[in-house]
């Protein structure tokens, strides 16, 4: 069942440690198949380096496991929620990426201070308010302050990205940590000069129109 995307939503999870997002066995990645509706997502506990596809744990928007021997991620109840608020959203990743947990952990939004984060995001990376873990209280949360993000700090805990692919979910998740980096070290030197909210805008229209191949 899902046998594609189990393989992607397996490649996207090692992606997670090969870019230094996560530690042990915390983080995961899931997707939903846009025909069935059915949501892919890593088994919880288990390493990054031993995950198979096959590992995969395949549920429905209710959370019935359909496939799968192993028990989904903690998380699995954040993911469901949001993708049943945000039909647009195909991928979902948690991490706690060191940089952008920074942010979170004191309850600061990233500001929109280098171009890249005018092409990649449209504006600052927003902070969720606390929420405990276990049930759908974060997955409310993000789905109330993300906006038109694909990015958001949850206050205490980490970083949640989402994208209309997997792929893009994790694209947003190394590129949060990545710019969260260069913002605390500009920091260091000084105060980051902010992007005009109209240059913010027409940066993003420029990257969402003019780059890349497409």
């Amino acid at each position: 069942m899902l046998e594609e995307l189990k393989v992607q939503v397996c490649q996207a999870n090692l992606e997670l440690p090969h870019n230094h997002l996560v530690t042990w066995t915390s983080g995961n990645v899931s997707g939903r198949d846009a025909a069935s509706g059915l949501v892919v997502i890593k088994p919880s506990g288990v390493r990054f380096e031993a995950l198979r596809a096959e590992d995969m744990v395949v549920l429905n928007a209710e959370g019935k496991i359909v496939e799968g021997t192993l028990k989904p991620s903690s998380d699995v109840w954040t993911h469901l929620y949001i993708y049943r608020h945000r039909p647009d959203v195909h991928g979902v990743v948690h991490t706690h990426s060191p940089y952008a947990t920074a942010f979170a952990a004191i309850g600061k939004p990233i500001p929109p201070v280098l171009t890249a984060m005018c092409d990649e995001f449209g504006g600052p990376i927003p902070v969720g308010g606390f929420a405990p873990i276990g049930d759908e209280e974060i997955g409310r949360e993000v789905v109330r302050c993300i906006g038109d993000s694909p990015a958001i700090l949850m206050q205490n805990h980490g970083v949640f990205t989402i994208g209309k692919t997997v792929e893009a979910a994790i694209k947003a998740a190394v590129m949060v940590e990545d710019v969260a980096r260069t913002v605390w070290l500009a920091m260091q030197i000084g105060t980051p000069v902010p992007i005009p909210d109209e240059m913010v805008a027409r940066l993003r229209r420029r990257y969402l129109n003019e780059y890349g191949q497409g």
